[in-house]
């Protein structure tokens, strides 16, 4: 896999943040494939307000889960082919998700439909930044922008790792600052979890229940110490071996996670790979992904899976437990 990305020794990157993903699983639903691109929008349409000082617009519930249903658009502002979140223009984008969210509070009016924005700010790198550990960190003025376009527009915030070759500790501790706000939760993904020094995108990664521990110790401190209410912990997985050991992930009260069903396909590829992955192994809450684009591509002819469609809400929902996390890429 070929790099555009920059970055320094220290994990801070230049003006031109980059992406990247792995290849598609074999044996499940596959995942987005995007590709690096260099930032082809860095204009900032206002300049992001500091973030101790970034107020949210509208009322933050006590819980979120499970009294709502998350509503997500996923991506990164430097890449129009990574997800929803970085296609479209910011007033453009807003606007879709406001639609998306009109569909899913019709179709169960039973769940309050809670925005949200989830950005990718650290990302998986085809090739080893300067600290060797293949992932980029998105410089603060990005992350801000994106904090400031949920806050203004009543959307939570949702910061997503892809550690490369990096530990996660040490990822978590660089968006501490951001995850003190009460707006702004937390997504892993072990795609891109290289243990075996793998280079990301040759290989699916993977996190242990020890690894999702680590994180919601590291969630549930911050919302102890800065009187916070519960954080939200998304994890992605769309193969067996993406989480292992999922008995040991203990639960936390001031943590929801969500086990979230992130690959891609027609719609009984989708539905089995929540069965087999997400509701086989239960945790706590469980979401579901759609793919504007990669869930319209037509599998292999031998498929006995039917044509492929984007799932309504009304599908989406009759599977059990219904997802309370929805995800758009």
């Amino acid at each position: 896999m070929s790099s555009c990305s920059s970055g320094t020794g220290s994990g801070e990157q230049t003006k031109t943040d980059s992406v990247a993903a792995a290849a598609p699983a074999k044996d499940s639903v596959q995942k987005e494939t995007p590709v690096q691109t260099a930032p082809a929008d860095t204009v900032v349409e206002t300049d992001p307000l500091k973030a101790d000082t970034l107020q949210f617009a509208g009322t933050l519930p006590d819980t979120l889960l499970p009294k709502h249903r998350i509503l997500a658009y996923y991506g990164n502002p430097h890449s129009k082919k990574m997800g929803a979140l970085g296609e479209y223009p910011r007033k453009e984008m807003l606007r879709r998700l406001d639609a998306e969210a009109a569909k899913w509070q019709k179709a169960d009016p039973s769940k309050p439909i809670q925005k949200a924005l989830h950005l990718v700010a650290i990302s998986a790198q085809g090739t080893p930044q300067k600290d060797g550990n293949y992932r980029l960190r998105m410089s603060d003025k990005t992350i801000r922008k994106v904090m400031s376009w949920g806050a203004q527009h009543g959307a939570i915030v949702f910061l997503d790792i892809q550690v490369g070759l990096a530990d996660l500790k040490g990822e978590l501790a660089y968006l501490e600052k951001y995850l003190k706000l009460p707006y702004v939760h937390l997504g892993i993904d072990p795609e891109f979890s290289m243990k075996t020094g793998a280079r990301p995108g040759t290989k699916i990664g993977t996190y242990d229940a020890a690894d999702i521990n680590d994180a919601v110790q590291f969630l549930s401190r911050i919302v102890k110490e800065n009187n916070l209410p519960p954080k939200v912990l998304v994890v992605h997985r769309f193969t067996q071996r993406m989480v292992t050991n999922y008995k040991n992930i203990k639960l936390d009260p001031r943590v929801a996670i969500v086990m979230d069903m992130d690959g891609w396909g027609p719609p009984s590829l989708k539905i089995d790979s929540y069965r087999d992955y997400i509701v086989k192994e239960p945790v706590q809450y469980t979401g579901f992904k759609l793919f504007y684009y990669n869930d319209l591509k037509k599998v292999d002819h031998r498929s006995n899976h039917k044509v492929p469609h984007l799932m309504e809400p009304a599908e989406v929902l009759s599977l059990e437990p219904k997802p309370l996390y929805i995800q758009y890429q």
